[in-house]
């Protein structure tokens, strides 16, 4: 399948095969838990807080955000990319942000980190 990247404020009704990840580490103004039918609220993979305090949404400041969110991520939460993207290979992973940039946000660096995970160690012994 594939992962998609979709604001909370935008998102439509969940279809069947896919699974919902709000990649916030901050719940989002004015969202009702209810109203986002989550699978998970992956909040430990959010930028950490002195990155995201530091980017404040400056797209000027997008391209070295960008790159010291992908080190946090390899270096911090590799399980968790690592399960993300098999979840990608199963389902419709849908990535749910809040920020109001649709181009400059987390939820587009995790997709690619996603895109560039390795499997998971489940993965591998189940094409043994």
């Amino acid at each position: 399948m594939a992962s998609y990247i979709e604001r909370v404020y935008e998102v439509g009704e969940k279809q069947a095969d896919e699974y919902r990840v709000l990649v916030d580490r901050i719940w989002p103004r004015g969202i009702k838990k209810k109203e986002l039918d989550l699978d998970e609220w992956l909040k430990e993979i959010a930028p950490s807080n002195e990155l995201r305090k530091w980017f404040g949404h400056d797209s000027g400041k997008w391209k070295p955000f960008k790159t010291q969110y992908l080190e946090e991520l390899i270096i911090l939460h590799r399980i968790q990319l690592s399960r993300l993207a098999g979840i990608s290979r199963q389902s419709r992973l849908m990535l749910l942000y809040s920020a109001k940039d649709i181009q400059h946000n987390q939820a587009i660096v995790i997709q690619e980190a996603i895109l560039n995970a390795p499997p998971s160690n489940e993965e591998c012994e189940r094409v043994k």
